[in-house]
């Protein structure tokens, strides 16, 4: 299973900023450990201030986290660590009247969980590389070249330009 914090952690409860009303802000330090946001992402860590502000709609939430997240190298697809700082700003809105994706239910707890899963994902959308010169892997045989050469044919062409090649063999 791993050894990681369910994603509980980062439920916050903020029923005492909802009863301070409009104008009232609550700044802490997030530093969460290795956490479980869904069934497709652990982040090794969530760290970073988070400033909490009663608004006549809602919670606005803005943050400056550093998260770091398992991705793999695009070239050779082995794991690497990658550290993001993720800037946030939203409203969780406290009726269904509000415009906004995200709601704070009757019970007073704003999920952070979905909102920084969405934004670790679409930050993931860059490539990564293990390393600057990464050699990646063989298009023939799959070896991954980092660790040694394998015995393929080095001069490969690509295969949407072999019938090319066959034209300059008749000559």
């Amino acid at each position: 299973m791993g050894n990681y914090l369910h994603n509980r952690v980062l439920k916050l409860n903020v029923g005492f900023l909802l009863n301070a009303g409009p104008g009232h802000s609550q700044d802490f330090e997030l530093d969460v450990p290795t956490v479980k946001l869904a069934d497709d992402l652990v982040l090794s860590y969530v760290r970073g201030p988070v400033r909490l502000s009663r608004t006549k709609e809602g919670i606005l939430i803005q943050a400056q986290l550093h998260t770091g997240a398992q991705d793999e190298c695009y070239r050779c697809l082995e794991p690497v660590e990658r550290d993001m700082m993720i800037a946030i700003e939203e409203l969780y809105g406290v009726n269904q009247q509000v415009d906004s994706d995200f709601v704070i239910h009757d019970d007073g707890i704003l999920d952070l969980a979905e909102l920084l899963r969405a934004e670790v994902l679409i930050g993931s959308t860059h490539r990564v590389l293990c390393r600057e010169d990464c050699k990646g892997l063989c298009p023939e045989c799959g070896a991954n070249r980092n660790e040694g050469d394998c015995e393929c044919e080095q001069e490969t062409i690509d295969p949407r330009l072999s019938e090319l090649k066959k034209l300059l063999n008749r000559q």
